[in-house]
């Protein structure tokens, strides 16, 4: 996951400082040199490093620290706010023309994942701003490039305008705008071609397509993965034609989090989305503060709750919440909040966004078993429906059907009962709290079978 040696450098950094009472000028140049050396083994550009320390130390110096109350917690705040500002700010939306069609262009290298990045920023501008995009394959020299945006339309249900390779990008552009006039698409999305390197012919025929309609937004993909060189990449590409944001991708794999940190203070240009996995969905806007807050061990709880309000049903949630009153959750019910679960995302990655996930010993090492969660469904599925609401009735020639049934062992079928039965303890003890019957110690119940 991206940031996670810089989160543990800095992590480790601010920690020898949170609880102090008195911040010395030497305890702050101690701590800067730590903060130094993290940014450089990230990939920070060097010149954004030395702005970024210059500004945390004349703060941290300063009398809103030395005067201050609790001046380790101080430092951390302006560290906080400084990533923050780094990266951003605030979160950048996308621009909107008020006649549309709105118009987007995606330019970049080859191989930095820029066409499916355009089937994902379709898939979230129909989503989550209910909009009727357009996709535009106007990649003629790498044919695979048209079939692959074709695909991805169809898996997505969302249109293509294509006109083939021996149309020229310029020409395909022209009619695709028309067609979404004509069709009532308010977003133009248009995959224009990368090379392996920056070259004057493909910087002109981006120039080309611009001039035919001034985008409201021209987006650069660049692999977070490649560190100073998205730095660079997005250097030239702004200079020469002029981009109004980044896409980050692959910040979800093994990279050091150099050029999320250090885009922004290059180009002046803000990261608008960060991809985060394979699926069509794993596209999200950037936050820099929810960001710096993450590295810093503060957690992201805000992104938690949009992923859990995206993909759960609120009316199912409504229904779910009045059978734990009432206590008639079954394993039916049990079975559906996995699956609500799974859509989210990978739960170690969900895990490390709450507040003081870094300091959960072991937390980096967890893994959920997706296999286990699959045999867990297998068994609920092998299940009668009065088995599945009155668990109770279950003997000992009915687990060894049901285990027989879903491939599984006796054991991991009474091993899953008793994890049913704990939950359903678990949902009467907080439903008792909530009726003020008195505080009680509560023990979650850690469906330990998941993780390996």
């Amino acid at each position: 996951m991206a940031f996670e040696g810089l989160a543990e450098r800095l992590q480790g950094t601010i920690q020898k400082i949170k609880g102090k009472g008195l911040v010395t000028e030497q305890d702050v140049k101690a701590m800067m040199r730590e903060v130094r050396l993290a940014l450089i083994e990230a990939d920070v550009n060097l010149k954004v490093v030395k702005e970024f320390v210059k500004k945390v130390s004349e703060r941290a110096v300063g009398t809103e620290v030395m005067k201050s109350l609790t001046p380790g917690q101080q430092v951390i705040k302006i560290v906080q706010d400084e990533l923050t500002s780094l990266m951003g700010g605030e979160q950048s939306p996308i621009k909107f023309n008020t006649k549309p069609p709105t118009v987007i262009m995606m330019v970049g290298l080859q191989g930095a994942g820029k066409t499916t990045t355009t089937g994902k920023l379709a898939n979230v501008l129909r989503k989550k701003y209910n909009r009727k995009p357009l996709l535009v394959a106007a990649d003629i020299y790498r044919p695979a490039a048209i079939q692959q945006l074709e695909t991805l339309g169809k898996q997505l249900s969302i249109p293509v305008f294509a006109l083939g390779t021996d149309v020229s990008p310029v020409e395909i552009a022209r009619q695709a705008l028309e067609h979404a006039k004509e069709e009532h698409h308010d977003v133009v999305i248009i995959d224009t071609a990368g090379r392996l390197h920056i070259d004057e012919e493909l910087m002109d025929e981006l120039k080309n397509i611009k001039a035919l309609k001034e985008p409201d937004e021209v987006f650069l993909v660049v692999d977070a993965m490649t560190g100073q060189d998205a730095v660079n990449v997005a250097q030239s590409f702004n200079e020469t034609i002029g981009i109004t944001g980044v896409v980050l991708t692959k910040l979800d794999g093994d990279t050091r989090g150099g050029a999320a940190l250090s885009i922004r203070a290059v180009t002046e240009k803000p990261i608008k989305f960060v991809g985060m996995g394979e699926k069509m969905d794993a596209l999200e806007p950037f936050h820099p503060e929810r960001m710096a807050s993450r590295i810093l061990g503060m957690g992201d709880v805000l992104s938690l709750i949009e992923k859990a309000q995206a993909n759960v049903d609120m009316e199912k949630a409504k229904e779910l919440e009045q059978k734990f009153m009432s206590q008639s959750f079954t394993l039916d019910d049990f079975v559906e909040q996995l699956q609500a679960v799974k859509k989210m995302g990978p739960l170690e990655d969900m895990l490390k966004m709450l507040p003081g996930a870094n300091k959960i010993k072991g937390l980096d090492n967890v893994k959920v078993d997706e296999k286990q969660m699959g045999r867990v469904e297998a068994i609920i599925y092998s299940m009668t429906p009065a088995e599945k609401t009155h668990p109770e009735i279950m003997n000992a020639s009915r687990k060894k059907r049901i285990a027989q049934g879903s491939g599984t062992s006796v054991q991991e079928v009474n091993r899953l009962l008793k994890q049913f039965e704990d939950m359903k303890k678990m949902m009467k003890q907080m439903t008792g709290m909530t009726q003020g019957k008195g505080k009680k110690k509560m023990k979650l119940p850690g469906l330990d079978s998941l993780f390996k």
